[in-house]
Order: structure tokens, then C-alpha cells, then sequence
């Protein structure tokens, strides 16, 4: 279990440790050379401001924003949500300065695009130097699948059986393409036109393709992006999340009221005219980039680290054994498919909390008070609600004409270990597409930005 805890972490302070399938055309090590090496803002991958003040071991700040101030201030418990942080309070960075406390990038877009929510200001004082592991994710399949197989006695026959069927269907309909990325993971290279384009028709019958295609293009456009924008951000030691957010709104109608990547699927045209309206310079080597980068993510994530991608195939293969040769991609499909089911807010808290409790327990272990989403160190972290070695402070704050932040009134509240309520959507198998390629989202003024980079030895937070 723990290794299973260890495997979805990454540190991109040292060197790719994950055993990895066989007969891969390019390692970990190959993508993490190239992706800090060769692209113009690779540098941030370990030398973020917000890697730099884990490191620092100094006090952390952090910003939160929430709809239930009022739910708060009463019980005086804050709860945690799940998605991509596992069990964490969602936060981004703060940096002190001067004139107040300067959201992180991802902070501005929160502030700019929630208008009905109270930030708070989060002071976490560590008892030591955070390691800079982050949890990926993407890597969560194995872990996702031995939850379900633990508690597949919470699930009904009929429920059991749906599944089942459901799971069946969807590898049966997306089997040609999952060959097709397995094959361009051992180095036979596939037109990227027709990749893609196979790519968009299997998101609906395999949803978790939707979130690796949506987070290969999230860290092309962070990478190598070279706008003023981006440099402007990069100075300050922070990748641009505002390019991804663009996007995923242009891509998917309503992404704004619910980020469903299940229902990101763009084909290749549509991927180029989405990519050229949030930086046209960035769509000739676009398409290439999505084949060989998911290709490769794919074989790492859905396949167990013993088996050869080269030799894997997922047609006329059946389930069962499946579960033994990608464990990875059937417990991210698990995992998507129970979350519709009918009564999956009265099952959401009996697979969602064994989860949490068991990456609690590893970030006790581990030294995490704050972890981070591992993907890319992209300033999305939380706050860990049972560490027992480090001192939390909350307070309102009130934001000024400028974008800074100002501590406003203490919240005497504390963590516990609850997951906030998850509510489910109904599935949608499909997607209708914007029909406006150009990207119109979230263009407004952004807080204001130091003019140099931070450094370990000066981390304003």
C-alpha cells in the first residue's frame, strides 16, 4: 500500500525513481531532460517560488476561497474536499509583500472568477522543510482499484454487474486506440492528425483519456509558452495557469459552471484552432507533442510496471485480466464509473475517505502538512487536516483596488477529518463543442508582480 502511495508522488527535485513498463521508446528521465531542459520555462519545474518555500521550511500562506464563511465561523470545523489533492483544503499560494499578500497566479484566476466567495489568508508553520513530493493524480489508478476491490461488497449485485458491463463496453469501443497509444509509447509513430483525432472518439468510452489528453496540452501550453504574460509570471516564479483555464472554457461548453474532463475531446482540427486562439505560436508542434507525450503517459499510467507496451493489447482481451496488466487504467475507470452511479452521494464518503486516510497517513510519514498536485508544481496545494506537527492560522481578508490581499478578521475554526458533501452530474457520453475557436475567458487585470524572481534564499512567504 504504501508503495502504491510512494509510486503516485512525484519529486522533481531528484531523479525519476518509478519502475516503469518495458520497451518504452523514451524514459522518465528522457521527458524530465527535455521538459526542464529544452522548453523556456522548464526552470520552474524545480525551481518554483511555491517549491522554493516548501523547501525553505518556513511558514507557508496560503488562499482559499469558500461559498460557507458563515458554515465555518459556527461549527468552527473546516472540512476537505477530494479530486485531485485526495483529501486536502484547495489552495494556492500567497506571497508577502510590501503592500499585502499577492495571490499566486492561480489565486487571481480563483478571485476573478468566483466573485461570491470569501478568501481566507492560511499561515502554515511547518516543524521542518516540506519534501517537494507532489500526488499526481494521474497515477492514482492502482490505488483506485484495490479501494473498489476492498469495498465491492458496499455495492449492490445489479450494481456490480452494471459496472461490470459499463467497464466491458468502454474498453471494447476505445481497444483500437489504446493499442495505437501503446504502440507510440514503444516508438512506432502514428500520424498525429489520425492520433487525435482517434484520441477525441474514445474520450466518451474511456472518460480518464479526457483528463491525460487535457493535462499533456495544460503542460505543452505552461512549458513553452513565451508571452509577456507568461514571462511576466515566470519572473515571479510561477507557470501560467491562466493558458489551460482559456482552454478548457473554449473547448467545452459550460467548463465554467462544472470542469467536467470527461467531456474534453477535441479533435485535431478543433485542437489547433483552440491552441491558436490561446498562442498561435505554440500550434505547429502541437499535435506532435500530444501524440508522443500522451502515448507515453498512457503506457506509464494504465500498465503495470511488469508488462511490455510494446506486446500489451486491449482488444479481445477480457477484464480480468486486465486488472492484472493495466490496474492502473481500470481503477481510473472504476473510479469515474462509480461516481455516476445513482447512489454514489451515500457511497462517495466510504471509497472517497479510505483513500484519504490512507494518503493522510503517508503524508504524516512523509513530512507533508501542505501537499501539492504533482502533475506539474503549477501552484495548486493544499492543507493536510490531521498533521500533527504544524501550527495553522486562519483569518477573512479583503482585497484592494491593486489585487492584494489584507488579513481581515481571525477564524477561530479548526480541521478535521471530513470530506466536504461531492455531488455527481449526470453522465454525459458526449460533448457539443463551442462553436467559437476564439478565446474570450478571463483576459481581465491580474495583481501586480515583483520584478524578479524569488529565490530559496529569499522566498517572500
Amino acid at each position: 500500500m504504501r508503495d502504491e502511495w510512494e509510486h503516485a508522488h512525484t519529486d522533481y527535485t531528484k531523479p525519476a525513481q518509478r519502475p516503469v513498463p518495458a520497451s518504452l521508446a523514451e524514459s522518465e528521465d528522457d521527458w524530465r531532460r527535455y521538459l526542464e531542459g529544452d522548453t523556456p520555462n522548464g526552470w520552474l519545474i524545480q525551481h518554483s517560488a511555491m517549491t522554493e518555500a516548501l523547501a525553505s521550511g518556513r511558514p507557508m500562506y496560503l488562499l482559499h476561497t469558500t461559498k460557507h464563511i458563515s458554515a465555518i465561523r459556527t461549527s468552527g470545523e473546516l472540512h476537505v474536499s477530494t479530486g485531485c489533492l485526495v483529501g486536502a483544503l484547495y489552495c494556492s499560494p500567497l506571497v508577502r509583500q510590501r503592500e499585502g499578500w499577492r495571490p499566486h497566479n492561480l489565486g487571481a484566476y480563483l478571485m476573478q472568477t468566483k466573485p461570491n466567495t470569501t478568501p481566507m489568508i492560511f499561515e502554515i508553520t511547518p516543524d521542518a522543510p516540506i519534501p517537494t513530493k507532489g500526488v499526481d493524480y494521474l497515477h492514482l489508478g492502482t490505488i483506485h482499484l484495490r479501494t473498489y476491490l476492498r469495498y465491492q461488497s458496499f455495492l449492490t449485485p445489479a450494481e456490480n454487474h452494471h459496472l461490470e458491463r459499463a467497464l466491458a463496453a468502454g474498453l471494447r469501443a476505445a481497444a483500437v486506440f489504446l493499442d495505437t497509444a501503446l504502440r507510440n509509447a514503444a516508438g512506432r509513430a502514428t500520424a498525429a492528425p489520425e492520433f487525435i483525432d482517434q484520441l477525441a472518439a474514445a474520450v466518451p468510452a474511456v472518460p480518464f483519456l479526457g483528463y491525460l489528453y487535457f493535462e499533456v496540452l495544460s503542460e505543452y501550453l505552461m512549458l513553452h509558452s513565451t508571452t509577456p504574460e507568461t514571462k511576466n509570471y515566470a519572473q515571479a516564479g510561477e507557470l501560467n495557469n491562466w493558458l489551460y483555464k482559456r482552454l478548457a472554457f473554449a473547448a467545452v461548453d459550460g467548463m465554467h459552471q462544472l470542469f467536467d474532463l470527461a467531456r474534453f475531446q477535441p479533435h485535431h482540427q478543433r485542437l489547433l484552432q483552440l491552441i491558436g486562439g490561446v498562442e498561435p505560436a505554440l500550434v505547429p508542434r502541437a499535435a506532435e507533442y500530444v501524440r508522443r507525450r500522451l502515448s507515453h503517459l498512457f503506457a506509464r499510467t494504465a500498465l503495470h510496471p511488469s508488462q511490455d507496451a510494446a506486446s500489451v493489447t486491449f482488444q479481445g482481451t477480457g477484464l480480468n485480466t486486465l486488472r492484472r496488466v493495466a490496474p492502473g487504467l481500470i481503477g481510473q475507470m472504476i473510479f469515474r464509473e462509480v461516481r455516476y452511479m445513482p447512489r454514489y452521494q451515500q457511497l462517495y464518503h466510504c471509497y472517497e475517505k479510505a483513500k484519504a486516510l490512507e494518503a493522510w497517513d503517508y503524508w504524516n510519514h512523509e513530512g507533508i502538512p501542505t501537499p501539492f498536485n504533482g502533475t506539474l508544481p503549477k501552484g495548486e496545494i493544499g492543507i493536510h487536516p490531521v498533521y500533527p506537527r504544524s501550527a495553522i492560522r486562519a483569518w477573512t481578508a479583503t482585497q484592494d483596488s491593486k489585487g492584494f490581499l489584507h488579513p481581515a478578521q481571525e477564524v477561530s475554526a479548526v480541521f478535521t477529518p471530513h470530506l466536504a458533501a461531492w455531488w455527481a452530474p449526470p453522465r454525459h457520453r458526449g460533448q457539443k463543442p463551442t462553436a467559437d475557436s476564439r478565446i474570450t475567458v478571463g483576459r481581465g487585470v491580474t495583481p501586480p508582480l515583483p520584478s524578479h524572481r524569488s529565490s530559496i534564499k529569499g522566498v517572500s512567504a
